[in-house]
């Protein structure tokens, strides 16, 4: 008898308000300083592209960004914990780099905490470079910690 292989259902798709709760869950366990539900709610009300990524109907991985004049400007982008070191960001990270190309942008551009060194290192594999730095910008344990700007062309 041979054996049967369960292939996992994965989805990309669009946010929608009953993600919420799944993507609050994720972005509380990942980040000290986490986004509120009001500003995804926001987000979505805006027309950003908020995209949820789920395995067999579990959101494991959500990401947001906004495009105007060109520009796509990543503002989040988050894998649950239990998930990263898996590729997931990447996958995400991809899609969401297609879509703005899709929209007619020709520049990505984001903020990372020089302290998230996994997501650094991902991003910079995936060709995005250093630009700038913003002096205090996250909220930190004691006190604050700037952001890494990073850009790449599309």
């Amino acid at each position: 008898m041979s054996a049967v292989l369960r292939v996992p259902t994965l989805v990309l798709r669009g946010m929608e308000a009953d993600d919420l709760s799944a993507v609050m869950e994720i972005e509380r366990a990942a980040y000290a300083f986490p986004w509120s539900e009001g500003i995804f709610r926001d987000c979505m009300r805006v027309g950003y592209g908020c995209l949820v990524y789920q395995q067999d109907g579990v959101i494991q991985a959500y990401g947001v960004m906004s495009v105007a004049a060109g520009d796509c400007h990543i503002l989040n982008l988050c894998v649950g914990p239990q998930e990263q070191g898996r590729g997931v960001g990447r996958r995400v990270l991809a899609k969401m780099l297609d879509l703005a190309r899709s929209l007619d942008a020709d520049t990505a551009i984001l903020e990372v905490r020089p302290s998230n060194r996994r997501a650094v290192s991902l991003y910079q594999s995936e060709g995005f470079n250093e630009a700038g730095r913003r002096k205090r910008y996250y909220p930190a344990g004691k006190g604050r910690e700037d952001a890494l700007i990073f850009a790449k062309s599309l």
